[in-house]
């Protein structure tokens, strides 16, 4: 696969981190480029659930990726929530579409509201206003009215919202499984093929 093939993957501060990082680690593994934006507060939840420090401070946070999760380090662009002046904030950029694994409320509420101010956000806007694949693993339980209305606004505006909601039909066996599943339908959502979970072949 060619890296100029490349996804923007947002982690937001919502519980779920695993979700984000197993998808990185899958679309690294395929051979697409991943430009990687971490916010403040989803670089808290990889610490607290992943035991993973990706803030920057002890180094190029792809090496970390790469000791931890055999991630290829050259897959990845890492950038700040707080940088403007990157490609990813720009409508010219060339990418295939968006994930953002997991994705708060609090970020779906402002992409709903149109309100780019992070670089997940306006990332997010672009993809909206070019009309790519923006996905949003929207994670919270349970949904508020509030919660209901913005997805439904996005879902109208062509966005995919994808909760992570694991399947049993398969059987899982460890977390493990139960992840997979989840980055499977994602991997469903945007054409990518893979073996992540066995799909249901009927009775």
């Amino acid at each position: 696969m060619d890296q100029n093939k490349r996804w923007i993957l947002g982690i937001s501060g919502a519980s779920g981190a695993i979700y984000g990082l197993r998808l990185l680690e899958v679309l690294s593994q395929k051979g697409y480029g991943v430009d990687l934006i971490l916010s403040d507060a989803g670089k808290l939840v990889i610490r607290e659930e992943m035991g993973l420090d990706l803030s920057g401070g002890k180094g190029d946070p792809r090496k970390v990726l790469k000791k931890k999760l055999g991630i290829n380090p050259a897959s990845i662009r890492v950038f700040s929530n707080n940088d403007f002046e990157t490609p990813v904030a720009s409508g010219s950029n060339s990418v295939e579409g968006m994930i953002i694994a997991p994705c708060s409320m609090g970020t779906l509420a402002a992409i709903a509201c149109g309100l780019a101010d992070n670089l997940i956000r306006r990332a997010a806007d672009v993809m909206i206003k070019q009309r790519r694949p923006l996905i949003l693993v929207a994670r919270e339980t349970p949904l508020s009215a509030i919660h209901l209305e913005n997805m439904l606004k996005l879902s109208h505006l062509g966005v995919v919202i994808l909760p992570p909601m694991p399947a049993f039909y398969h059987r899982p066996k460890t977390i493990e499984d139960l992840v997979d599943f989840v980055v499977g339908r994602v991997l469903d959502v945007i054409g990518i093929e893979h073996e992540l979970y066995q799909k249901w072949q009927g009775g």
